[in-house]
Order: C-alpha cells, then structure tokens, then sequence
C-alpha cells in the first residue's frame, strides 16, 4: 500500500492493485474516503465512510493541492 502524502494528519495513499480511472484513498482515525481525479482537472468525492464533512473537505482541499503529485507517483507506481 504506498502512502503517497501525510498532511494535518490525513494519509493518501492507493493500493498496489488499483484501477483506473486515477483516484486516492484518504485515511484519517476511523475515517477513509475516495477521491477520483478526473480529466477536466476536478477532484471528486467518490465515497467516504466514518468522515466527517469538515474532514472531507479538508482532505478534498489537499487532494487538489498535492493533485500534480499524487497523479505523478501513481503514473510512476503503476507505468513501471
């Protein structure tokens, strides 16, 4: 399971057999989340579980800041 950024307590990270289309898993304490990057640059909630609405937005915001980067080590990680 590479961890891909640790922020304000989140870990993103994505499984060593993950899918397409491009996305990242999100945990924070009991909470985890999904977040797809889609083709027009957007970062999109797909499902969350034991989140709350203030972390998910948070954890939102980072996806789209670290965006660049989280797509760069999935694109290394899986065009091996």
């Amino acid at each position: 399971m590479p961890e891909v950024l640790r922020k304000q307590g989140f870990t993103f990270y994505f499984f060593s057999d993950e899918h397409l289309p491009i996305h990242i898993h999100v945990r924070k304490g009991d909470g985890e989340a999904r977040f797809e990057f889609t083709n027009d640059g957007k970062v999109e909630l797909k499902r969350s579980v034991n989140m709350k609405v203030s972390e998910l937005k948070t954890a939102q915001i980072l996806a789209e800041a670290y965006q660049d980067e989280i797509i760069d080590e999935w694109v290394k990680y899986f065009n091996k």
